[in-house]
């Protein structure tokens, strides 16, 4: 089996070494880690005490195990924690966030990626975020005497058919699974049908609760205040996370609500870093005012103050969404992208609003549209009226960024449980079980 997958994996590359190519030319991916990934020469672990392994394959992942690796940190600080990622911003990501833990690229699945990375880091336990099944990286983790668990882990309707499709080949993989600590019961349930144990599967809630903000008045939400101008009397609409189509809808909308609403102010933040330039390109055409976070220069950047914020810097939505009044989760307004979180600005009672296309996050979705938590819009000129009821009607939004807050704080306590379930875990490796 590790061969054959080998053998495809190989295929595959080959296959796409001419968009890996153009890619690393055109926008400067790829360029880097590839001897971690392809021959598995990560940085060699030395301690020799437990250790926990941590794969977030990008950004958000990485972003997500923050209260987890607080709560390692502060009742487990003999345990020595690991990350890796799969991709150039998830890892500069990762090492700006946690400085003070290795991390490193992912190894690709090839077998001998897989095992020699394992010898280097010698893991107790070997934990996937979400759902990452690499089968010749499970495989080598079991034969380097580690457990294999899934923490925060998640299985949309979707993926669970097509893995059903291939529990015929996963079934291995997936019976070499120790635990899933899984984020809800209906993502358990599905693990469970797919032939996992339901005394491995375990509903320990989603870590996204415990680890966002729910205070405005936090450092670094005030401090992007004061370095963007933005006033007291400002109302702030934030579209964040945003992809193609989605900043021109945001941008019609603000244009209409602020005939009424002259103090109201637009943060656009998309949600990849290779659109930021095409974003400001689009500010520049419409020939609106806007400042640039990053502070690069632009034609039609007229200062501090101008009506429309472009955030072009890594890593600062989290707290952008601390400004808003009312926010836009972006990914959502057109079909093929299943929506962005939309929890970080829920908890801190912003009046929400996302589109239809919300599949990666169903349940989150479908609980806060329950408690009249948040919005959802058809298309552009929804977004556009929804907007200008917001503004016009603040009792009623507000209300509903309240019912959001109180339902994020509700849901606290989900790493705590993780962690319970990584100390069984860790304690079985170090047995030998």
């Amino acid at each position: 089996m590790p061969l054959a997958l080998d053998l495809i994996y190989i295929l595959l590359l080959i296959a796409s070494a001419p968009v890996l190519a153009y890619r690393s030319i055109r926008f400067g991916k790829y360029r880097e880690g590839w001897g971690q990934k392809v021959l598995g020469k990560v940085p060699r672990r030395m301690g020799e005490g437990p250790c926990v392994w941590f794969h977030a394959v990008s950004v958000g992942e990485v972003l997500l195990l923050k209260p987890i690796l607080a709560e390692v940190e502060r009742r487990r600080p003999g345990w020595e924690v690991v990350l890796s990622t799969g991709t150039p911003t998830g890892l500069s990501v990762a090492r700006s966030t946690y400085p003070e833990i290795m991390t490193f690229y992912a190894p690709l699945d090839f077998s001998w990626a897989t095992r020699r990375a394992l010898a280097r880091i010698r893991p107790s336990v070997l934990a996937l975020v979400e759902l990452e099944l690499w089968p010749n990286l499970v495989r080598a983790a079991k034969d380097a005497g580690a457990r294999v668990a899934i923490v925060n882990g998640r299985l949309s309707a979707r993926s669970h058919q097509g893995y059903k499709k291939l529990r015929g080949p996963l079934g291995p993989t997936l019976r070499r699974l120790d635990t899933i600590a899984a984020q809800n019961s209906s993502y358990a349930d599905r693990f469970v049908d797919l032939g996992i144990p339901a005394e491995k599967v375990q509903v320990t809630g989603s870590v996204k609760f415990d680890g966002v903000e729910t205070d405005r008045n936090n450092p670094r939400t005030q401090a992007l205040r004061r370095a963007l101008k933005l006033s007291p009397t400002d109302l702030v609409f934030v579209a964040g996370s945003t992809m193609e189509g989605e900043e021109l809808a945001a941008l019609n909308a603000y244009r209409a609500a602020k005939i009424d609403h002259p103090t109201l102010r637009l943060i656009l933040v998309p949600r990849h870093m290779e659109r930021f330039e095409k974003v400001a390109d689009l500010l520049q055409q419409v020939g609106m005012p806007f400042s640039r976070r990053s502070g690069k220069v632009g034609a039609a950047r007229l200062g501090s103050e101008a009506p429309v914020i472009l955030v072009d810097t890594l890593g600062e939505l989290s707290a952008v969404w601390g400004l808003a009044d009312v926010a836009f989760v972006g990914g959502s307004l057109f079909p093929g992208r299943g929506g962005q979180n939309m929890i970080e600005p829920a908890a801190y009672g912003a009046a929400v609003m996302f589109g239809r296309h919300t599949e990666n996050f169903r349940e989150t979705v479908e609980q806060l549209l329950e408690r009249n938590g948040a919005s959802q819009v058809s298309d552009a000129d929804d977004l556009r009226r929804k907007l200008m009821e917001d503004l016009d009607d603040p009792e009623t939004a507000t209300e509903r960024g309240n019912a959001a807050r109180a339902f994020v704080l509700a849901q606290h306590g989900a790493s705590g449980r993780t962690l319970a379930e990584l100390d069984r875990q860790v304690e079985a490796a170090l047995a030998g079980k």
